[in-house]
């Protein structure tokens, strides 16, 4: 995509007084990919050492972790709501207004949070058996103390999310990251204590995770009493609701949150297709999930940024800055997806080497990289990354209809059709992610073209 002319600019932008010149864009930018990446990386290496314990362990935590993750949505939701709010406050040089908003964020939050904990806390058991119906005694004894640690954890990792995007909306990123930085390193540390030292399993692992998003919200919490900044929130115990402006922060954050809560249960689904097909399969997609995971990351991040860069662009009625920004990121994900597909498909037979894959499942594991490092770069990007500048505009609920459709007409109902009329095998899967990620794409196209998404109101 060029990133100038009549195609995509009306007037002339003034790129020596932009509000991200280029070394600002990459300050923002890459604090938040590294982030990204390194809580991937810790994510595995998580798993890894809960699958030295047994075969019940890891399959309670992945149960748990099923469930748990859905929870994430929701408070990636409320915190991509922060952001676009408190960003677009910031662009109309009201930080006042911003700090209001991010206070009632924080309110919000923490309501539905600690509602979260308590409806898990009494309801943990009947709630895990209709998810996953009669499964192992060992295994569900195994998950319902997971289950009961990491449910904890809820109001504090809501608080974390909120706070880091209040940062970011200050143009801040680097703080979140350290903070993160630090708490994954807490994390597995604590589970190498906890899990080997003191033999506590699963138990450990879920202490440890709690621990870590206790620091987490602590942290963030402290730092933003202190003045230096753009967003300052303090006095915790006197804020008092303001439901016109929790209605807006829901506005966004609830169709975000429908459309992250639409991929997980599609991604259910598909789970639940391959589960069909043989432990070969299944073993070769999860891999593969795995590496599609971490070549996808540095995408993620980009959007993540783009979303403080449009809201501020917005909220100081720069549109043409603000499409800027959306097709320049847009290239920076697509060099970016690029190089981390090249990454992981270079280092894909050693890493199916080292995970001891049998000879069926490192072969359908490989095919199914290959496809991925071909197909993921040329539209992986067009796919995602302008949504999310879009999503800054307000325009939330186009996107969560458009991804919910795409979601489950194409990538769900095409890969249990080839599935089922073609007896294929895994491959179907990402058949059907193609066809989604390429017609998404061409959506977000037009819907960015047409210049409708510039119609919305946030403030």
């Amino acid at each position: 995509m060029k990133i100038s002319g009549k195609l995509y600019y009306k007037n002339k932008i003034d790129f020596e007084n932009m509000l991200y010149p280029a070394k600002g864009m990459f300050a923002l930018l890459i604090p938040i990919v590294v982030e990204q990446l390194l809580n991937s990386f810790m994510g595995m290496a998580d798993t890894m050492m809960v699958s030295n314990v047994g075969g019940e362990a890891i399959s309670a935590v992945s149960l748990v972790d099923s469930v748990n993750n859905l929870v994430i949505q929701v408070f990636a939701a409320m915190a991509a709501g922060a952001a676009i709010i408190c960003s677009q406050y910031l662009g109309h040089k009201d930080r006042e207004g911003s700090n209001r908003a991010a206070r009632q964020v924080f309110l919000t939050v923490l309501i539905i949070s600690v509602s979260l904990t308590i409806f898990g806390l009494i309801f943990r058991k009947p709630l895990l058996r209709f998810i996953f119906g009669q499964i192992d005694p060992g295994v569900m004894d195994k998950a319902m103390n997971y289950f009961l640690v990491t449910v904890l954890s809820y109001p504090f990792l809501a608080l974390f999310n909120a706070g880091a995007a209040f940062f970011r909306a200050g143009g801040n990123s680097r703080f979140p990251m350290k903070v993160s930085v630090i708490s994954n390193f807490l994390n597995i540390a604590g589970n190498a204590v906890l899990i080997f030292g003191f033999g506590m399993g699963v138990v450990g692992a879920a202490l440890s995770t709690l621990v870590s998003r206790v620091f987490c919200a602590l942290t963030v919490l402290i730092y933003l009493r202190k003045d230096k900044q753009d967003i300052v929130v303090r006095n915790y115990l006197k804020i008092r609701p303001d439901i016109p402006l929790i209605m807006k922060i829901l506005a966004i954050g609830i169709p975000a949150g429908v459309e992250n809560g639409m991929f997980q249960f599609g991604k259910l689904a598909i789970q639940s297709t391959v589960s069909t097909m043989g432990t070969d399969a299944i073993a070769a997609q999860a891999m593969t999930n795995i590496m599609e995971m971490v070549n996808g990351i540095f995408g993620v991040g980009v959007g993540i940024g783009l979303m403080t860069m449009v809201g501020r662009a917005l909220g100081a009625g720069r549109q043409e800055e603000a499409k800027y920004y959306i097709v320049k990121c847009t290239q920076i994900g697509f060099v970016g997806i690029l190089i981390s597909c090249l990454a992981v498909f270079g280092l894909a037979k050693p890493i199916i080497r080292l995970a001891g894959m049998e000879p069926v499942s490192a072969h359908l594991c490989y095919e199914m990289v290959a496809a991925i490092t071909v197909a993921k770069p040329l539209l992986w990007a067009m796919s995602f990354i302008p949504a999310y500048g879009m999503r800054a505009a307000g325009d939330v609920r186009f996107s969560m209809l458009t991804s919910t459709i795409t979601m489950w007409c194409l990538r769900v109902a095409l890969c249990i059709f080839l599935v089922k009329a073609f007896h294929m095998g895994p491959m179907a899967v990402w058949y059907g992610m193609f066809t989604d990620w390429a017609v998404r794409g061409i959506v977000f196209f037009c819907r960015f073209r047409s210049g409708r998404w510039l119609q919305k109101s946030v403030i």
